[in-house]
């Protein structure tokens, strides 16, 4: 069960990924929307595990996009620190996974219609 310091960092989280994937990360991952869906964060705030949900556009795949995320994730946490310094300690270590509940509950409908 995650207390409220963690509930209230991990939407902090979120919401400023968000607003870094949208704004400030076209030229290294390209015009691909990138949501963010959850943040899980550790008890000792060391950790968030983030969620996000990929829609390619253009000739990337999800599997790409995933890749040149885990290979910026430095540059990610530096610019989330620099949105968070004033509120967090210690910015935590940023840990990205494909969800793919929407896809899931896709495959779900276009079986039922069948």
């Amino acid at each position: 069960m995650e207390s409220t310091r963690q509930q209230k960092i991990a939407r902090l989280i979120q919401q400023d990924m968000s607003e870094i994937f949208q704004r400030e990360t076209k030229s290294i991952l390209g015009n691909s929307m990138i949501t963010v869906t959850r943040v899980r964060i550790s008890p000792d705030l060391s950790i968030a595990r983030i969620l996000v949900s990929i829609f390619p556009i253009g000739g990337d795949s999800k599997e790409g996009v995933m890749n040149k995320i885990q290979e910026n994730i430095p540059d990610l946490r530096r610019r989330l620190g620099m949105r968070v310094g004033k509120q967090l300690r210690i910015i935590p270590n940023l840990f990205f996974y494909l969800d793919d509940s929407l896809d899931y509950i896709e495959n779900i409908e276009n079986l039922l219609k069948q």
